[in-house]
């Protein structure tokens, strides 16, 4: 698999959990793939001070990145933009 087709399956990934979250007023965003086998995303809206967020994280936004790209070791969340 290509990077390209990587980026193109982890963004897959999030536009089907996407929703989910925007029913809460959250949102996310990639922000990077490293070494083809982590990603970096970041919760925003709602998200961001939910006490769920990391259990989201894990159990949501891992499990279904992991569905579109198997190679995918971890999700990290890389927290708020630096203003």
């Amino acid at each position: 698999m290509t990077s390209e087709e990587l980026t193109m399956n982890v963004e897959k990934a999030l536009d089907e959990i996407r929703p989910f979250l925007q029913s809460d007023g959250g949102d996310i965003s990639l922000i990077s793939i490293d070494n083809e086998n982590s990603v970096k995303v970041r919760l925003e809206g709602n998200c961001i001070g939910c006490t769920v967020n990391q259990m989201t994280l894990k159990s949501g936004v891992e499990m279904t990145i992991k569905k579109y790209a198997p190679q995918i070791e971890e999700v990290v969340n890389v927290g708020q933009p630096v203003a």
